[in-house]
């Protein structure tokens, strides 16, 4: 355990973050199946949701730019594949 007083504000501010990255995380995934399954509508809705919460993710630092271009990358392979 730190003993330091930044060193334990350090350790408060890292496990927020963390929390606040699953969360994001978590969200950007639960937009990827929508995007992925259900109804074209849904898909359509989705599809946005998704796309919005991967770009929002790389300006907040929590994913890096190739990751999320490989992400709508993927979605849009799926949708494209569904649609033919």
């Amino acid at each position: 355990m730190p003993r330091i007083k930044s060193a334990k504000k350090r350790v408060d501010v890292a496990e927020r973050n963390r929390q606040r990255n699953i969360a994001f995380k978590s969200a950007i995934r639960t937009a990827m199946k929508k995007a992925l399954n259900g109804e074209p509508a849904a898909r359509q809705e989705g599809l946005k949701l998704a796309y919005s919460l991967l770009d929002r993710a790389v300006l907040k630092g929590i994913l890096h730019k190739n990751t999320a271009a490989r992400y709508k990358s993927k979605i849009a392979v799926a949708l494209n594949h569904t649609a033919a």
